[in-house]
């Protein structure tokens, strides 16, 4: 008959044989190596910091496009703005009363059945009426630069 432990190796080998548990490793294999090496490592690292300063960079140029788009979107805002200024303008400038306006004061028109009257000014300065009886005189230019220098008026010698 057969003992206890000796059902016990035969269920233990063949559980172990059924997992590959307990195996002999006879050593590492190509594979094995290159991932444990230092190559791997160090490829590894530069790939990892490739791909990172790649992402670094289509961040940044995310960003600055970001950047460019608010300030054209400022643009849009102002010239619609302005668009709508002229928009009032145009509309002011095409109406009736801008029309009357400009004619009244440009063209001296009227409207038929209007009167218009007229001011003179009948009062007229004295200096108005010295300075033309000044200017009647003949003077030498080397007189007019003496009232000039001394800062009196050429209206004093009227008087």
């Amino acid at each position: 008959m057969v003992s206890g432990s000796e059902t016990d190796d035969k269920i233990g080998e063949k559980v172990k044989a059924w997992y590959n548990i307990d195996m002999p490793k006879k050593g590492k294999t190509a594979m094995g190596r290159f991932f444990g090496s230092r190559w791997f490592l160090l490829t590894a690292l530069v790939v990892a910091l490739l791909v990172a300063f790649g992402y670094a960079r289509a961040y940044y140029q995310n960003y600055k496009v970001n950047q460019e788009i608010k300030s054209l979107q400022d643009q849009v805002r102002n010239l619609e703005h302005k668009k709508l200024e002229s928009m009032e303008i145009l509309k002011y400038v095409t109406s009736d009363a801008y029309v009357e306006e400009k004619a009244r004061s440009e063209l001296n028109l009227k409207k038929p059945g209007e009167k218009v009257v007229i001011f003179n000014n009948l009062t007229e300065s004295p200096a108005i009426v010295s300075s033309t009886a000044v200017d009647s005189w003949v003077l030498s230019n080397s007189m007019k630069w003496w009232y000039y220098f001394t800062h009196q008026s050429v209206s004093n010698l009227t008087n």
